[in-house]
Parts: C-alpha cells; structure tokens; sequence
C-alpha cells in the first residue's frame, strides 16, 4: 500500500507518516521506483500510534508500547509505566466529564433559566435580545 493511501485510510497526513517512520514507529519497503510501500497492517497500527499520542504518551513510549503490542510481551518495567500512564489518563478522563457537566449545566441554564434567575437581565432593564437601549454602555460610548 502506498503512503498516500495509507494515510488516507488512517486519517493521518502523509507528513505524519514519515515523521512516524523518523520515530522508528512505523516501517515501510521501498519499491523499485523509490516509493514508500507499507502493509495492509499499517492502518492498524497507524491509528494505535495516533491514540497513544492523543492519550498524552511520547514517542519513546508508544515504541515500547508498540514492540509489546505485537510481540506479546511486555518488560516488567514497561508494565509499570503502562500503568501510570493509564491511572493518568483515567483522572484526565474524570477531569474532563466533571468539566463537561459544568458546561452542559450552563447551557442548559443559559437556554432556559428558571423564572427567578436574573440571567440576561439587567437590573433595571429588559431581557437580553430585547430591543437595545439608547443609554450609553457600561463600556463607555464608544463602545470599547
């Protein structure tokens, strides 16, 4: 399989690819011609890179990672890191909905607050979306 479809496949970019096989992730064979030539597996692997890297790993862990994935066995040491890696993820992964329940809690205040929420209203004037005022802005008068 050639570079461009194999990046196409994985939703990666060509650069991404060559910089993969920089980082000793990736291997690809020449052709005749010169041309990169992977093997149908690249996809796979291509896209297990891509989520080691979203899940914060660096290259010289997602290696390590790799040569346990299709060796089967994992060093001692490594499985450590693996660990810590996932205990990291996982309170990045509580972080992250604790912070999307904020925002769904402000959302759903800001479309439809309750009778008695201030929310929108100025203290003396009408809801937000209401036609606007003719007094000059807190901001000044011009606005800034």
């Amino acid at each position: 399989m050639r570079i461009g479809e194999v990046a196409r496949q994985a939703g990666v970019s060509v650069r991404a690819l060559r910089y993969y096989e920089e980082q000793d992730l990736l291997r690809s064979e020449r052709s005749s011609g010169g041309q990169r030539q992977y093997p149908d597996s690249a996809v796979d692997r291509v896209q297990l890179i891509q989520q080691l890297f979203a899940a914060g790993l660096p290259s010289r862990s997602v290696r390590e990672v790799l040569r346990s994935v299709y060796s089967g066995t994992v060093a001692p040491d490594l499985l450590d890191q693996l660990e810590s890696e996932r205990a990291r993820i996982s309170g990045r992964i509580t972080a992250l909905l604790a912070a999307r329940e904020r925002l769904d809690g402000v959302i759903a205040t800001t479309r439809n607050p309750p009778p008695e929420c201030a929310h929108g209203r100025t203290s003396d004037g009408p809801a937000r979306g209401a036609a606007p005022s003719s007094r000059p802005s807190a901001l000044g008068a011009t606005g800034r």
